[in-house]
């Protein structure tokens, strides 16, 4: 693979012209790529996708490796030693006096919020709780970390059945400010509101991200099937009456059943 990049990189005009910026709206492309194999539930396709982000990250060690930064064997080096940092329950380290310890961690939760701790130990305590969170991360999935990595910290609601006040207090904001017609206040609100369901998610073990992509792949589902029995008595959907579709989308929600 490294060497099918170097020649690639030496022969290939447009491998030759990339550069890590060039990169990136691919790289991001192809990660969504592999998301899609894994909700589909497809072996053949998550090795192939699986190995163009590969491919990727091959050709950012490669740009590393010619700008005398870094090469593949230092990523997988770094990445190795991370990894054991980040895992005392298993590999132990050396504390303050000198003793060899290892914490016990008896559950995922509990080696969690381990991790957390050790991550600050590592940034040297610099850096905030939430700073690693990347900016870039799409909204939802971004407010489940957010409030995860709050969580390792002890930022969490003593019991997760008390969430559903917020929700429906969030909610009872929301429509106060839609009759004003205030948009810009109905705009917050609103984020208040996904960023309380998202918590009451979290709460409830639900990945926010996963259960609002299977919706959408129903209704695209149920949408295309309306579409369809349209085209089938030579019609468009614009000429059919809103009592005609709903019609035909519970038909499509029986047929799922």
């Amino acid at each position: 693979m490294l060497d099918i990049q170097d020649e690639l990189r030496e022969k290939c005009p447009w491998d030759h012209k990339q550069t890590n910026e060039s990169l990136r709206p691919h790289t991001i492309e192809e990660a969504f790529e592999l998301c899609d194999a894994i909700m589909d539930g497809n072996p053949v396709e998550i090795q192939k996708e699986m190995g163009d982000v590969m491919e990727h990250l091959v050709f950012y060690a490669m740009i590393g490796r010619e700008q005398g930064l870094f090469d593949m064997g230092d990523v997988l080096e770094k990445e190795a030693d991370k990894l054991v940092f980040r895992h005392p329950h298993i590999y132990g380290y050396t504390n303050e006096k000198g003793e060899f310890v290892k914490p016990e961690c008896a559950n995922p939760d509990e080696v969690s919020k381990l991790w957390e701790r050790v991550k600050q130990k590592e940034k040297g305590g610099n850096k905030t709780v939430l700073s690693g969170v990347p900016r870039s991360l799409p909204s939802l999935i971004k407010a489940y970390r957010i409030q995860d990595k709050a969580r390792n910290v002890g930022f969490d609601w003593e019991k997760r059945e008390d969430v559903w006040q917020k929700v429906y207090e969030e909610i009872d904001e929301l429509k106060a400010e839609l009759e004003k017609g205030d948009k810009a206040n109905s705009e917050k609100e609103l984020g208040d509101v996904l960023f309380a369901i998202v918590n009451a998610a979290r709460l409830y073990h639900i990945n926010p991200d996963t259960a609002l992509e299977l919706t959408n792949r129903k209704f695209i589902s149920r949408f295309g099937y309306v579409e369809q029995k349209a085209k089938e008595q030579g019609r468009e959907l614009k000429d059919l009456t809103l009592a005609e579709m709903d019609a035909l989308w519970e038909e499509a929600k029986a047929k799922e059943k």
